[in-house]
C-alpha cells in the first residue's frame, strides 16, 4: 500500500472487525472509521501497527469489549474519539497518563463505573465527552486541574453530589453540560465570575436547589443557559438582562416565584425564551416587546395573570407562543399574528375572552392551535381555511359561531380536531372530505346541522369521531362503514333516521358505538356481528324493535357495556347473553321485552356491576342468574311482572349493592332482615308490591345510610348509570347526582306494626316514604334526628297519638305528608314546618290542630278543670279580703272611739300588773 497519512472513510458502509489493510500502513497520522458498521473488539496491536497516530475516530460504529490499555502506548496521539459504540468496563487509569490528549469522546458506551480522579492530569485536554456513559460516580475535584479545558459533556449519566468549587479554575471554559444527571446542591456562583469565555451551560434535569445566583448575569458571552427540571426557589434575578448574547434560556419546571423581570427586554439576541411549569405570577412585561429576536415564548403553567401586553405584536419573528394554563383575561391585541409566520399558538386554560384576532394566521404557516377552555365568542379567522399545515386544532369549552365549513375541511395535514362546547352552525360541505389524515375529530355540543355528505367516508383514517349532541338529520351514507380503522364513534343526541347501513367489512376495528337518542330504526343491526373488538354498544331511545338476536352473545365478547333502554325490543332475553364474560352494564330497560329470564346463574367471575330491566314485562320469580354476580351496584328490575318471595341470598350474595328497585312488580311475603347486610345500600325501592309483616328492626343498621354524607367513589357513576327514583312527588331521572342521594321506599304494599324507632339511626336518610301500607302505633319520637331528610311521606297508615315535636328539627324539609291517618293533639311550630303550609299534607287525621290548620279549641273537660281553678283562685281571694278589712275595722274603732281606745289600754295595764306580781 502506498504511504498514506491522511485516511478518512467516515459514514460508508464498513462492517466487520477492524480493516486489516488499515493496520499495514503504518505511517497513518489522521484516522477516521466514524459512522459505519464495524465491530469486535479495537485491535491491542494498533499501537504498533500505527506508531504515528494524532487523530483517531472511531466513534459510532458498534466495536465492543474493553478499551485496549494497548492504546496508552500511542505517544503521539492527541484525539481520541471511541464514543458511541458498545465499549464496556469503565474509563481506564491508564487515560490519565496520555498527557497530550487534547481531546477525549468516550461517551455513547455503556462503560459503567466511575471518573477517575487521574482524568485531571491530562492537563492539555481541551474536550472531554464522557456523557451517555453509564457512569455512576461524582465529579472529582481534580478535573479542576484540567486548565485548557473548553468543552465538558458529564450528560447523561447517574451522577451524584454537587458540582465542585475547584471547577472555577477552568478559566477557558466555554461548554458545559451535566444534565440528566441526579446532581445535588447549589450551581456554585464562582464558576460565573472566572469563566469569562462561557458560552453553553446545560445542567438541566437534576436535583439542584436553592436561587438563581445573580452572579450569573456576569457570564456576559453566555449564550444557552439550560437550568430547566431541577429545584431551583426564589424569584428570576434581573441580572440576567445583562447577558445580552443569549440565545436560548430555559428556566422551565422549577418553582421559581415572582415576576417576569422587565430587563429581560435588553436580550435582543434571544430566539427562546422558556419559562414553563413555575409559580411565576403578575403580568408579562410590556418590555417584552424589544425581544426582537423572540421565535419561541413559552410561559405556560404559571400563574400570571392581566392581558397579554400589546406590544407583544412586535415580535416579528415570533413562530411558537405557549400561554396555556395560566390566569391570563381579557382580550387579545387585534394584530397579533399580523405579517407573522405563527407556528404553534397555544391559550389554552385561561380567561381570554372576545373574538379572536383574524390575521392570527396571517403567514399560513399554523400547525397547532389549540385555544380550548376560555371564553371566546365569534367567529373563527377566515385565513384558517388556507392554513394547509395545519395538524392539530383545539377549540373546545368556548363560545365560537359561525359556520364551521367556512374555516375547516381542506387540510391535507389536519390529524386532530376538537371544537365541542361551541356554538358552531352549518353543514359538513363536500370539502371535509380532503382531509385524509384526520385521525380525531370531535364536534360534540354544537349546532351543526343537515346530512352527511357521502364525501364525508373518504375519511379513511379516522379513529374517533364524536358528533353527538348537535342537530344532524337524515340517514346515514350507505358508505359509513368503510371506516375501518375507526374506534369510537358517536352520534348520540342528534335526529338521525333510517335504518343503519348494512356492512360489507368483515372485521371493523370499532370499540365504542354510541347512537342513543336518535330517531334510528330496523331490527337489531346486523353490523355489529362484524365488530369484535365492541366494549361499549349504546343504541338507548330509538325505535330499533324484534328481538335480540342470540349471536351478541357470542359474536362480540368483548362487550362491557351492553344499553338498548327506550327502544320496542321484543321477546325473550337469549341465554346466550351469560357468555358475555366482561360485561359489566346491562340495560334493556322502557322496551317490551317479556317473560321469564332464562340466562345462566352467573359463576363468580360474573363483572356485572349495573343491571337495569325496569319496564317490562319480564315473569317469573327474582331472577336467579343474579346470584353469583357479587360486584353489582346497581339492580332496577322495577315495573315488570316478578312475582313470589324476595329471596335472603341477596343480603350476602351481593355485597356491594348501593340501588335496589324493585317497585311495581307482585313481590310478596315479608321483608328479609337479611338486606340490612348491605352496607353499601343507600336506595332502597321496593314501592308497589304485596309486601305483608313488619318493617325489620335490622335495616336500622343499613351502614351506609347511617352517614351524614353516605361515603361515594365518583368513579361509580360508570357503573350505576342511570337510577329512577320516586322523589317529591313524581318519578325522576338521576345520573351523576345519584351519589347524594339516599333513602327508602316502601309504599304501596301490605306493610303492618310500627314504624321501628330504629329507622332514625339512618341519618344520611333524603327520604322516607313508608305511605299506603297499615302501619300503627305512633311516629317515632326521635324522626328529628333524620337531619338530612327532604322528603317525608306516612300517609294513608293507621299512625296514632301526636305529631313528635322533634319534627320540627328538621332544616331540610321541603315535603311532608302525614295525610290520612289517626294523628292528634297540636302540630308543632317553628323553623322549616312553618313553611309547610297547605293544610292537605296533615288532612283527615281528625284529632290535629294548629298551623296550617285551625287553631285549637279547648276540649269540655279543659273547661271543667278551667272553671275549678276560677273557683278556688276566688274563695282565696274572698278570704284575704276579709281578714284585711277586718283588721282595719278592729282597730280603726280603738284609735277614733275614746271609750274602747280607754277601756282597751286599762285592759293591758291590769294584764300587765298581774304578771309582775307572779314574777
Amino acid at each position: 500500500m502506498p504511504t498514506v497519512t491522511f485516511l478518512s472513510l467516515y459514514f460508508n458502509r464498513l462492517n466487520g472487525s477492524f480493516p486489516e489493510f488499515i493496520l499495514k500502513s503504518s505511517s497513518i497520522t489522521y484516522l477516521d472509521l466514524s459512522r459505519n458498521t464495524l465491530s469486535g473488539p479495537i485491535p491491542d496491536s494498533l499501537p504498533e501497527s500505527l506508531p504515528n497516530l494524532v487523530y483517531l475516530n472511531l466513534s459510532f460504529n458498534a466495536f465492543s469489549e474493553q478499551i485496549p490499555a494497548s492504546l496508552s502506548k500511542l505517544g503521539k496521539l492527541q484525539d481520541l474519539r471511541i464514543g458511541n459504540n458498545e465499549l464496556i468496563g469503565g474509563i481506564p487509569e491508564f487515560l490519565g497518563s496520555m498527557s497530550q490528549l487534547r481531546a477525549l469522546g468516550l461517551g455513547g458506551n455503556p462503560l459503567g463505573g466511575s471518573i477517575p480522579p487521574v482524568l485531571g492530569r491530562l492537563e492539555m485536554l481541551q474536550h472531554l465527552d464522557i456523557g451517555n456513559a453509564s457512569l455512576v460516580s461524582t465529579i472529582p475535584p481534580e478535573l479542576g486541574n484540567l486548565g485548557n479545558l473548553k468543552f465538558v459533556d458529564l450528560s447523561l449519566n447517574q451522577l451524584t453530589g454537587g458540582l465542585p468549587a475547584e471547577l472555577a479554575r477552568l478559566r477557558k471554559m466555554q461548554e458545559l453540560s451535566v444534565a440528566y444527571n441526579k446532581l445535588t446542591g447549589q450551581i456554585p456562583p464562582a464558576l460565573f465570575m472566572h469563566w469569562p469565555e462561557l458560552i453553553s451551560f446545560q445542567v438541566q434535569s437534576n436535583s439542584f436547589s436553592g436561587k438563581i445566583q445573580p452572579d450569573l448575569g456576569k457570564a456576559t458571552k453566555l449564550k444557552i443557559l439550560y437550568l430547566f427540571s431541577n429545584k431551583l426557589v426564589g424569584s428570576i434575578p434581573a441580572e440576567l438582562g445583562e447577558l445580552v448574547n443569549l440565545e436560548e434560556l430555559d428556566l422551565s419546571d422549577n418553582s421559581l416565584t415572582g415576576e417576569i423581570p422587565s430587563s429581560f427586554g435588553n436580550l435582543r439576541q434571544l430566539t427562546s425564551l422558556v419559562l414553563s411549569s413555575n409559580q411565576l405570577s403578575a403580568t408579562i412585561p410590556p418590555e417584552i416587546g424589544n425581544m426582537t429576536a423572540l421565535q419561541v415564548l413559552d410561559v405556560n403553567t404559571n400563574s400570571l395573570e392581566g392581558e397579554l401586553p400589546a406590544t407583544i405584536t412586535s415580535l416579528r419573528n415570533l413562530q411558537n407562543l405557549a400561554l396555556h394554563n395560566n390566569y391570563f383575561n381579557g382580550t387579545l391585541p387585534p394584530d397579533l399574528g399580523k405579517g407573522l409566520r405563527l407556528a404553534d399558538v397555544i391559550f389554552e386554560n385561561n380567561s381570554f375572552s372576545g373574538e379572536l384576532p383574524q390575521r392570527l394566521c396571517d403567514g399560513l404557516a399554523l400547525q397547532f392551535f389549540m385555544a380550548k377552555d376560555n371564553n371566546f365568542s365569534g367567529r373563527l379567522p377566515p385565513c384558517l381555511k388556507n392554513c394547509r399545515e395545519l395538524s392539530w386544532v383545539w377549540l373546545h369549552g368556548n363560545q365560537f359561531t359561525g359556520d364551521i365549513s367556512e374555516v375547516f375541511g381542506v387540510h391535507p395535514n389536519l390529524e386532530n380536531v376538537d371544537v365541542s362546547g361551541n356554538q358552531l352552525t352549518g353543514k359538513l360541505s363536500s370539502d371535509w372530505s380532503m382531509c385524509t389524515n384526520l385521525q380525531h375529530l370531535n364536534m360534540k355540543d354544537n349546532r351543526i346541522s343537515g346530512n352527511i355528505d357521502a364525501t364525508f367516508c373518504a375519511l379513511t383514517s379516522l379513529l374517533t369521531l364524536d358528533l353527538s349532541n348537535n342537530q344532524f338529520t337524515g340517514e346515514l351514507p350507505s358508505c359509513w362503514w368503510e371506516f375501518k380503522l375507526l374506534l369510537t364513534m358517536d352520534l348520540s343526541n342528534n335526529s338521525f333516521s333510517g335504518e343503519l347501513p348494512i356492512s360489507t367489512s368483515l372485521d371493523l376495528k370499532l370499540e365504542s358505538l354510541f347512537l342513543a337518542n336518535n330517531c334510528f330504526l330496523g331490527v337489531f343491526p346486523s353490523v355489529i356481528e362484524t365488530c369484535r373488538d365492541l366494549i361499549i354498544l349504546d343504541l338507548g331511545n330509538n325505535m330499533f324493535f324484534g328481538d335480540i338476536p342470540s349471536w351478541v352473545g357470542t359474536s362480540v365478547p368483548l362487550l362491557i357495556i351492553l344499553s338498548l333502554p327506550s327502544n320496542n325490543f321484543s321477546g325473550v332475553v337469549p341465554p346466550e347473553l351469560s357468555q358475555l364474560s366482561d360485561l359489566e352494564v346491562l340495560d334493556l330497560s322502557s322496551n317490551s321485552f317479556s317473560g321469564e329470564i332464562l340466562m345462566a346463574v352467573a359463576n363468580q367471575n360474573c363483572s356485572l356491576k349495573s343491571v337495569h330491566l325496569a319496564g317490562n314485562g319480564f315473569a317469573g320469580t327474582f331472577p336467579l342468574f343474579l346470584q353469583g354476580c357479587n360486584s353489582l351496584v346497581n339492580l332496577d328490575i322495577g315495573n315488570n311482572l316478578f312475582f313470589g318471595g324476595i329471596p335472603t341470598w341477596i343480603g350476602s350474595h351481593l355485597p356491594l349493592l348501593k340501588i335496589l328497585r324493585f317497585r311495581s312488580n307482585n313481590f310478596t311475603g315479608e321483608i328479609p332482615p337479611e338486606l340490612s347486610r348491605l352496607s353499601q345500600l343507600q336506595l332502597l325501592d321496593m314501592a308497589k308490591n304485596s309486601l305483608r309483616g313488619s318493617i325489620p328492626v335490622a335495616f336500622g343498621n343499613l351502614t351506609s345510610m347511617r352517614h351524614n354524607l353516605p361515603p361515594f367513589d365518583p368513579d361509580q357513576v360508570f357503573h350505576l348509570g342511570r337510577v329512577n327514583i320516586s322523589w317529591k312527588g313524581r318519578e325522576q331521572t338521576f345520573w351523576n347526582g345519584i351519589g347524594l342521594i339516599t333513602g327508602i321506599d316502601l309504599s304501596c304494599n301490605l306493610l303492618t306494626e310500627n314504624i321501628p324507632d330504629e329507622l332514625t339511626h339512618l341519618k344520611g336518610l333524603r327520604f322516607l316514604n313508608l305511605s299506603r301500607n297499615d302501619l300503627s302505633g305512633s311516629i317515632p319520637e326521635r324522626i328529628g334526628s333524620l337531619e338530612l331528610l327532604e322528603f317525608l311521606d306516612l300517609s294513608c297508615n293507621e299512625l296514632s297519638g301526636g305529631v313528635p315535636p322533634s319534627i320540627s328539627n328538621l332544616p331540610s324539609l321541603s315535603m311532608l305528608n302525614l295525610s290520612n291517618n289517626r294523628l292528634e293533639g297540636h302540630i308543632p311550630t317553628g323553623n322549616q314546618l312553618q313553611t309547610l303550609a297547605d293544610p292537605s299534607i296533615y288532612g283527615n287525621n281528625q284529632g290535629l290542630c294548629g298551623f296550617p290548620l285551625s287553631v285549637c279549641e279547648p276540649t269540655s273537660g279543659k273547661r271543667a278543670e278551667d272553671h275549678t281553678k276560677l273557683r278556688d283562685l276566688g274563695l282565696c281571694y274572698s278570704v284575704i279580703l276579709g281578714i284585711v278589712f277586718g283588721f282595719w275595722l278592729w282597730f280603726g274603732a280603738l284609735f277614733f272611739l275614746e271609750q274602747w281606745k280607754f277601756c282597751f289600754l286599762r285592759c293591758v295595764d291590769g294584764l300587765g300588773i298581774k304578771i309582775a306580781v307572779r314574777s
